[in-house]
């Protein structure tokens, strides 16, 4: 992506590819007639008939050239004869529906809450993306609580904007799986195209077959082998990759390419994903570091006054804004993976932003995008020119829920009884936070030593091997520790790589248990409990 304020130079214009004219009836035999005729000067009335139907001729070829591909803006440059073959270029055999098979789709915003507003926000631009490059709705999955458009707190009732001067993303997004409906297991049905495991919902599957393509998108919080969900249990790295494999051994896609906004999102493949499984990954962050929320108030561009909370996420908005100011079928999910890959990182220099990574199988990444998110035939001329300005400011999704709250406290009346309340409820938030992060501490100490606790506690496995070796281990000590020391939350998610080490280095779930019991004995928060608010695991 070029600087703010650098020259871009237009792309050249490439000439029009021929395209077919079909013969006209009757067409073949008056060649005949006219090559066995006698040539001699024919009478002037004669002379006249004959201009008349040729000109008749042109006119008719024109209007089935203007017809035969008129929404692609393409026109045909050479008449040919009855019989003569078209090539393929022109038939456009390499972009063609059977030539790619059906592609599909499954976008998934895995919160919930008015504060997470720009994970739905997020989900529903992709949703608009994918219909204007010709995906059929019954082709593509969406996963949101949908409680966001019509929430009370919400300024323009009915509207979700995913960027300070953006348009209307929520009209017409299908609500296939909605409020309770959102669950892994759900999730995981609908890859592997299961219609009888669903629960509740449209039923929608992906019922993909070994020609096709398939788009994943997924936006959400997320910790080491964990992204969110708004109904519990997460989604875990060993589960998702499980199913993926699955898919792949039902033989009923061709390729797949995954999108995963998170914190930590790397490590829902690290170490995990296989290269042979013709699925390619790109990820907000790596297996260590936040993804971070943009277009938040205070920031520029700052969202319209009345918001008070973040409209997307940084990479998100990155690839999303890429996709709508390049023709598809030129640019290559190389090409927007560099491209991403920039501007997420503040132009390389991680000033702010993560590092956007990639996984899985490389060999196709010279493929043009189009084979996956289809082609807007706007675009066609596009020459990577942003009509909207770029964010300049970022913030840790993990902190995005306290800007919210206190953009909220501030909005409201001095003396009101709801700002008391929301008060109570930061205050709460933060509390909760600082009982999670101490009590991981002292666990670690009482396993490991005052030393050594932390040090176990946060180390990071080496690149390519994943963050844990057991993972039905990593999901007990969770529920270990919740039962004793309350819900882990959004926030605890970080945490996770935690009960990882805590796994690789052989501690039994007795030793645990014990250890969060002499930790957490004392602690009484109904609110945080997971019998209120479901285990994480």
């Amino acid at each position: 992506m070029a600087r703010r304020g650098a020259y871009i130079p237009p792309l050249p214009r490439r000439s029009p590819p021929r395209q077919h004219i079909p013969a006209l009836p009757g067409s073949q035999q008056l060649l005949a007639d006219r090559s066995r005729a006698t040539v001699t000067s024919p009478a002037p009335w004669g002379m006249a008939a004959l201009r008349r139907c040729f000109a008749l001729l042109l006119a008719l070829c024109a209007c089935a050239a203007a017809g035969a591909d008129a929404s692609e803006g393409r026109w045909e440059t050479v008449i040919r004869m009855p019989g003569e073959d078209e090539p393929a270029t022109a038939r456009g055999d390499e972009g063609s529906d059977d030539a790619v098979g059906t592609r599909w789709a499954v976008l998934v915003a895995g919160s919930s809450g008015y504060g997470n507003y720009r994970h739905q926000a997020d989900i529903c631009h992709a949703y608009q993306i994918l219909r204007k490059g010709g995906l059929n709705e019954e082709n593509i999955v969406v996963f949101m609580y949908d409680d966001v458009a019509n929430s009370p707190l919400n300024p323009r009732p009915g509207v979700i904007i995913n960027h300070p001067e953006g348009e209307n993303v929520y009209a017409g997004v299908p609500k296939d799986y909605t409020g309770d409906e959102v669950t892994t297991q759900n999730l995981y049905a609908v890859l592997l195209g299961n219609k009888t495991a669903v629960s509740g919902g449209s039923k929608k599957v992906i019922d993909s077959k070994p020609n096709d393509h398939i788009f994943i998108y997924y936006s959400d919080h997320g910790g080491p082998g964990v992204l969110g969900m708004p109904n519990l249990p997460y989604l875990y790295a060993d589960d998702f990759i499980k199913v993926l494999q699955e898919k792949h051994a039902s033989n009923t896609y061709a390729k797949m390419v995954i999108y995963v906004e998170a914190c930590e999102s790397g490590s829902i493949f690290e170490g995990l994903l296989p290269a042979d499984l013709n699925i390619y990954v790109t990820t907000a962050s790596n297996a260590e570091e936040s993804s971070f929320g943009t277009y938040c108030p205070g920031m520029e561009p700052s969202p319209p006054s009345e918001y008070i909370t973040c409209l997307g996420d940084l990479y998100s908005v990155a690839w999303m804004e890429d996709s709508e100011n390049h023709n598809l079928k030129e640019e290559t999910i190389k090409k927007q993976y560099e491209e991403v890959k920039k501007r997420t990182s503040d132009l390389n220099s991680y000033g702010t932003g993560s590092h956007v990574m990639e996984y899985g199988d490389k060999t196709f990444k010279d493929e043009k995008l189009y084979l996956y998110q289809g082609f807007n035939p706007a675009n066609a001329n596009m020459t990577n020119k942003l009509f909207w300005r770029t964010p300049k400011a970022a913030i840790n999704q993990r902190d995005a829920d306290l800007l919210f709250m206190w953009r909220r406290y501030e909005m409201l009346h001095e003396k009101s009884k709801e700002r008391v309340n929301v008060l109570r409820e930061i205050s709460e938030t933060v509390r909760h936070r600082k009982h999670l992060d101490s009590s991981m501490d002292f666990i670690g100490k009482l396993l490991f030593g005052y030393e050594n606790g932390p040090s176990v506690l946060q180390a990071v496995r080496p690149s390519g091997k994943p963050l844990v070796d057991d993972w039905d281990c990593l999901k007990r000590m969770v529920r270990i520790f919740e039962s004793h020391c309350g819900s882990l939350s959004q926030y605890g998610m970080k945490h996770m790589r935690a009960f990882a080490n805590i796994c690789n280095s052989g501690i039994s779930g007795t030793t645990m248990k014990e250890a969060s019991i002499s930790t957490c004995g004392g602690q009484n928060s109904a609110r945080w409990s997971p019998l209120i608010q479901g285990y994480s695991a």
